[in-house]
């Protein structure tokens, strides 16, 4: 069982919209990845594609891995933290933590 973000209520995680008011269900609220956490590794660590292998992006990782050097993939994992941290948590379930 799940909660509702729309009304609080209790509800079957596979329920594809709450019973109660109607609102689209985002799957389970527990477990999964954080956007907090890839948004902090990707600050600090990002430079090394620690944040890629944590959303399950290993090419990318290695790809991070192998450029480090250059300095690049240190900017654009500052910029994808700011971006993780900023925006919305339902676009990034969706994106990070599907089923």
């Amino acid at each position: 069982m799940i909660y509702c973000q729309g009304c609080g209520k209790e509800m079957h995680e596979s329920a594809q919209a709450c019973p109660s008011c109607g609102a689209p269900s985002t799957g389970a609220t527990t477990g999964g990845k954080s956007k907090v956490v890839a948004g902090i590794l990707a600050i600090f660590l990002g430079a090394f594609g620690i944040h890629r292998f944590y959303l399950g992006n290993i090419g990318l990782g290695i790809l991070y891995l192998l450029f480090f050097w250059t300095g690049i993939p240190g900017i654009v994992a500052f910029i994808e933290g700011l971006v993780f941290l900023c925006g919305d948590e339902q676009k990034f379930n969706a994106k990070y933590n599907r089923r």
